[in-house]
């Protein structure tokens, strides 16, 4: 059974026919989570530059030699494209064998659309357990950020100056809490 096509194609077509609105519109949401992953792995505001352009080019061939048609949502799936993108970059950089020929980088089948769902899920997620987070007390705040950090729950109980039991038993508490307001909040 086809796929339905995304919506979210209005930007495949704004990038074959040159529509600067749009693209700049492309420009605006993704360069900063483009420059964010780059730099954070060891690349410069540069590089992600040239990855975003480079990926833009790359999704434009496929669009107008391949037909690419989308059947998830944009952002998630340019972002996988310069994430892999970049990745091989860094394989070159290191003259480590490079895994992936361009055109293996850029094949777009369900996995890569699936993959790119997936991304755009675990922010949704991820943002949804950020805005519970932040309407804790700050008391689990910190009994949660301690315990996340992967110490032993003795050394955490040590440091927040409290008794073992009672972290065990706060902390049960506030993710029970946490787990509530996730819920509320996805309603």
């Amino acid at each position: 059974m086809a796929k339905k096509i995304h919506e979210d194609q209005k930007y495949i077509t704004a990038l074959l026919h040159n529509d600067t609105l749009v693209v700049n519109e492309i420009y605006k949401k993704c360069a900063v989570k483009v420059k964010s992953f780059v730099t954070f792995n060891n690349g410069s505001a540069d590089d992600a530059a040239d990855i975003l352009q480079e990926a833009l080019v790359d999704i434009y061939n496929q669009a107008k030699y391949k037909n690419l048609e989308l059947t998830c949502p944009f952002e998630p799936f340019l972002l996988l494209v310069c994430k892999r993108k970049w990745l091989n970059e860094l394989k070159k950089r290191a003259v480590l064998p490079v895994t992936k020929t361009d055109d293996d980088l850029l094949h777009v089948g369900e996995d890569t659309f699936e993959q790119a769902e997936q991304l755009a899920l675990q922010q949704e997620q991820a943002n949804m357990f950020l805005k519970a987070f932040a309407q804790l007390g700050e008391r689990c705040k910190d009994i949660l950020k301690w315990s996340m950090k992967g110490e032993a729950q003795e050394k955490v109980a040590e440091i927040l100056g409290v008794t073992y039991g009672y972290l065990r038993k706060k902390k049960s508490e506030c993710m029970a809490g946490l787990i509530k307001l996730i819920g509320k909040n996805h309603d």
